[in-house]
């Protein structure tokens, strides 16, 4: 790892020990997904965010962006436009034997599924027939982290990216639900000015970087894969 990479591990390690929460017992982590709705129409490009509930076990009250866990069905539901090919062979990197390409495909509905449930936008082009059909077209995967042992929920997620101007939805039509309040457009560099998770404020510093290196976030690329492993977090690229 590069210094950048070693900070931000070390990051999260460090949020981990400052902890105060009850360790509970190991389980698996489950597969999720979250979508970074970027608007780059202005200086500093902005991303959609809200405020979980005080009654949600995972990352109460935090700000955070849409997603949630894959669920079976998700990998049957059909799409208007595809994954680029070179994003489905991303997800289907350090998985098990089992996890094929509708799995793959299952997460970037789920991802597009928890945007409509949970801000109401939904990526379903017009004159489709089905109320979930999403056009996952435009999405590239910028990060993939699970979340360590012994907390409440554990997941596997991967933060798939795209720009409000390259999808057929209204973000005037972004509102509040029962799952994310207060949705809010934060600049990618005002980490403080909302309660962020950690991983949350690493997964935006990486965004921030991805697009200081190409505005246009290039489908093909390394991204970052944080773990943790023998009692501290590990930022690979794959």
């Amino acid at each position: 790892m590069n210094a950048g990479s070693s900070a931000k591990a070390a990051l999260l390690t460090e949020d981990l020990k400052h902890r105060n929460e009850t360790r509970h017992p190991p389980r698996r982590p489950r597969d999720a997904a979250s979508l970074i709705l970027v608007d780059r129409n202005h200086p500093v490009p902005r991303v959609l965010v809200g405020k979980r509930g005080k009654a949600h076990a995972f990352m109460p009250e935090m700000y955070v962006f849409p997603g949630g866990r894959r669920d079976p069905g998700d990998n049957r539901v059909g799409l208007a436009r595809p994954l680029n090919g070179a994003v489905t062979e991303q997800l289907l990197r350090r998985t098990q034997a089992r996890f094929g390409e509708s799995a793959a495909r299952g997460l970037a509905v789920a991802a597009a599924r928890e945007m409509m449930e949970e801000a109401h936008l939904s990526l379903t082009p017009a004159g489709e027939t089905e109320p979930l059909r999403p056009d996952v077209s435009h999405f590239r995967l910028l990060a993939r982290a699970i979340t360590p042992p012994g907390m409440p929920r554990r997941f596997d997620t991967r933060f798939f990216v795209c720009f409000t101007d390259e999808v057929e939805a209204d973000t005037a039509e972004v509102r509040d639900s029962d799952e994310l309040q207060d949705l809010t457009w934060l600049p990618i560099d005002s980490h403080e000015t909302v309660a962020l998770p950690r991983i949350t404020k690493v997964v935006l510093t990486d965004l921030k970087e991805a697009l200081e290196a190409d505005r246009t976030l290039p489908f093909r690329r390394m991204i970052p894969f944080y773990y943790f492993q023998n009692g501290r977090f590990v930022r690979e690229l794959i």
